[in-house]
């Protein structure tokens, strides 16, 4: 049987919940579409295909997926976007994998034809 399906979002524990906020709206252009709690103050946040939970206490991803890959229009103003984020480091697996404070990493990857359609939408 054939089924056409996709990642809906990937959870991830951070620190620092407003620096990921600020990270994905600043490099993806994506904007929190739900909030759990507080909105000055929130547990998680959906944003993108990213649910950010946040851990204050977080030590370090532990079990965890080795990334996630988010295609984008222009893998370049990307990579430059994310640099401008100081805590932002290049992955050793190549310049287009970007490690993020918590040690989540993230490989960009061009958007092209093959890229799934609910991508665009992100």
């Amino acid at each position: 049987m054939t089924t056409q399906a996709y990642l809906e979002h990937v959870a991830i524990r951070v620190r620092d919940l407003a620096w990921h906020i600020r990270f994905f709206e600043a490099v993806f252009g994506w904007r929190v579409r739900q909030v759990d709690g507080d909105g000055a103050d929130p547990k998680q946040v959906w944003i993108g295909g990213m649910q950010l939970i946040a851990a204050a206490d977080f030590d370090g991803a532990r079990g965890h997926a080795d990334h996630v890959g988010i295609r984008c229009g222009d893998v370049a103003a990307a990579i430059a976007a994310a640099h401008a984020f100081s805590e932002v480091t290049t992955d050793p697996r190549g310049s287009h994998w970007l490690k993020l404070p918590d040690g989540f990493v993230v490989e960009l990857l061009p958007a092209g034809p093959e890229a799934p359609a609910v991508y665009s939408t992100l």
